[in-house]
């Protein structure tokens, strides 16, 4: 057996499940989900980063306030000590290890400001550029967090084990790890399939809605391949195992979200990019005027006027203090407003990444629908059988009653609207896979009654009979809507179920084209006819259906590369998707974990009508930024230049410097309007 870490105490929320020493170090989880701690050490240990920040600018304030007053001086230096201690020793050690390997970057110029500051007295304004540095990297830390976050979903939505069926027939509980192909397990009724493998023994309905977007489930029968990540519904399955979980079908989509990930386009590759190149010069120029400007303006090195108190001058006043928040505030405001608007993004940069989207991707099942099958009607094929509709129904209600399944809810909640009555029943039975059996009296004779599939009905019948009923159901399919057929004696019964549209959908998206001028697509893993109905509902004028969740990938992927797009969905298969978009948004409360993990975006209540309003809201943020970045930049410049020159003090150019912070901060206010 693979060796596993016991969990201390009680478990974290992160490690619901004994942890494999590999499965934890592959996740790239936080440390305060390590195993390794205990409950009261996670506590601590969650947000640390943050926490810190926050310590570390109320001791800044505390320093401020104390040194105002000349009694109380001495604790406020205490106090600004402790400011270096908290945000200043660990930067300054990073920047030293940088150093070392010749990597010049925007912290090590950050730390060199920060610290050189007390060299010419000004270390309150050296403290605030360690606490506003801090603050910066405590986003960056969270952002973090929620991407690795989704490969741990995604490991935990499979068991960890699986029942091993002996030779003698006993089962024994084993590690997924440790089983492999060729394995007898067994899969009870309820349950997540754990590995891929082949049904040797067994009839069930597999709900698969997840993994391949078809929201009706599928009939398993001895001989066909299930997934892993399938949830059993009904009878008992023993599947012969046919790959290991490393290779199984959830590893895939892990892997393909994981490469998704990776390849995605970064505003912020950029940005870094763009900083170390900034800290290198600042540094350069910063050394290269404090040799040279004695020699050229005939100042000395060391005086108050000197080259050296100058250069450091400039070293301080050129520190990006002002380009630190300018992003981050102004995100955090649209982040803000969003929240409140029932919408949750993933970092900022979301925000400029969705301004850049032409094309809107949308799964079909759980985005554009709700997922949920609605029973339109009941249909005969002969007139003499219409006065037993309402009979029909009533049997239909009670047999249902019994079932946990999409199509049990829609014939239940239309017999509640049509007011139907509870038909008394008997002799029940459930064939798993298939559908359900039992008899009743109609007129003081018994009579039995089946419903399910098309073809578990139609061997019940003549070939004739038979033919007919599956020439006219096939009919409807191509139509779009999904059918359920019931015996009744000698009376056959089609019901009519279609996937209900959600509300305001066909408003939102008809707005989305006429005033953004966007390019709209359908990708699903539903069956042809049932996209081409909800595409043609949704004036869709493009769609791609039966898709795999490598398929949605490939589709998305080749878009994403020569234009922006923003990936819509819900399920596991959709996964993927979302996380190789230049935008993935998921729906919230439908949404599988994983889904909600890979995307950028997360529509809280569903709220797919709020996309035209995001989307609005994301252009007025990449202004604001723009904006702030002109604003932080001429702050610089204002401030540094003169500050070289010796036309200003320093108290008068930080001031200036700190102004464009607080500019900054004021006009990112502004996206906090509804």
């Amino acid at each position: 057996m693979t060796s596993t870490i016991a969990e201390s105490n009680q478990p974290h929320p992160h490690t619901k499940h004994p942890v494999v020493f590999d499965e934890f170090f592959d996740m790239g989880l936080d440390e305060s989900a390590s195993p390794f701690l205990t409950p009261g050490s996670r506590k601590w240990s969650e947000n640390l980063t943050l926490k810190t920040s926050i310590l570390s600018a109320v001791l800044l304030i505390l320093s401020f306030t104390l040194s105002l007053f000349p009694s109380t001086v001495p604790l406020s230096n205490l106090a600004l000590i402790a400011v270096y201690v908290t945000v200043g020793i660990p930067p300054l050690i990073e920047s030293i290890e940088d150093i070392i390997s010749l990597e010049i970057n925007i912290d090590v110029l950050m730390t060199i400001a920060a610290f050189s500051s007390v060299l010419i007295g000004s270390g309150m304004e050296g403290a605030l550029l360690l606490v506003l540095f801090a603050i910066s990297h405590a986003m960056e830390h969270a952002v973090a967090a929620k991407a690795k976050s989704a490969i741990n979903s995604l490991t935990k939505l499979s068991p960890t084990t699986a029942s091993v069926i002996e030779s003698d027939g006993t089962l024994i509980e084993r590690s997924v790890k440790d089983i492999p192909p060729g394995t007898k397990i067994l899969v009870k009724a309820g349950s997540i399939v754990p590995l891929d493998g082949k049904v040797v023994e067994g009839t069930s309905s597999l709900n698969l809605v997840h993994l391949t977007g078809e929201n009706l489930p599928v009939t398993k029968v001895p001989g066909d391949q299930i997934p892993s990540g399938g949830q059993n519904l009904e009878g008992a399955l023993t599947i012969e195992v046919t790959h290991t979980s490393a290779d199984s079908t959830l590893s895939k989509i892990i892997k393909l979200v994981t490469q998704a990930q990776e390849a995605r386009p970064r505003l912020q590759r950029w940005f870094d990019k763009l900083s170390n190149t900034y800290a290198s010069t600042i540094i350069f120029l910063a050394v290269t005027f404090a040799l040279l400007m004695p020699y050229f303006l005939g100042i000395p090195f060391l005086s108050h006027e000197g080259s050296v108190y100058r250069a450091l001058a400039f070293l301080i006043a050129a520190s990006p203090c002002a380009l630190i928040i300018a992003i981050p505030i102004a995100y955090l405001s649209a982040i803000s407003v969003c929240a409140k608007n029932g919408i949750l993004l993933k970092g900022g940069l979301t925000l400029d990444a969705l301004a850049s989207c032409n094309v809107f991707a949308f799964d079909k099942t759980g985005t554009l629908t709700t997922g949920k099958l609605q029973c339109l009607a009941i249909e005969t094929l002969s007139p003499d059988e219409d006065s037993l509709k309402e009979t029909a129904l009533s049997v239909a209600y009670a047999l249902e009653r019994n079932a946990v399944h999409p199509i049990a809810e829609g014939i239940i909640n239309y017999a509640k609207e049509q007011k139907a009555k509870l038909a008394k029943i008997d002799n029940f039975k459930s064939i798993p896979g298939y559908g359900l059996e039992a008899t009743t009296l109609i007129n003081n004779e018994e009579v039995s009654c089946s419903i399910g599939h098309v073809e578990f009905i139609t061997e019940k019948l003549s070939d004739d009979h038979a033919a007919k009923i599956i020439k006219h159901t096939d009919s409807i399919k191509k139509q779009g809507d999904l059918v359920a057929v019931m015996l009744m004696g000698a009376n056959v019964f089609i019901f009519h179920f279609e996937d209900t549209p959600r509300t305001l959908i066909k408003e939102t998206l008809a707005e989305m084209k006429r005033i953004g001028k966007k390019r709209l697509l359908m990708l699903t893993g539903d069956h042809e006819e049932s996209a081409k109905k909800i595409a043609r509902e949704m004036n869709i004028d493009e769609y791609y259906a039966n898709l795999r969740p490598e398929d949605k990938l490939q589709y998305v992927g080749k878009i994403a590369q020569k234009e922006g797009l923003a990936m819509i969905g819900d399920g596991i298969n959709d996964a993927p998707a979302l996380a190789r978009a230049t935008v993935g948004i998921c729906m919230g409360q439908v949404g599988s974990t994983a889904a909600v993990d890979a995307a950028d975006v997360i529509l809280l209540q569903d709220n797919i009508e709020q996309l035209n309003w995001l989307a609005g809201k994301s252009l007025q943020t990449q202004t604001i930024v723009k904006q702030n970045l002109a604003i932080a930049t001429g702050a610089i410049l204002i401030a540094s230049i003169p500050a070289l020159a010796g036309i200003v003090p320093l108290w008068l150019a930080v001031i200036l410097h700190e102004g464009g912070t607080v500019l900054v901060g004021l006009n990112a206010l502004r996206l906090l309007s509804k």
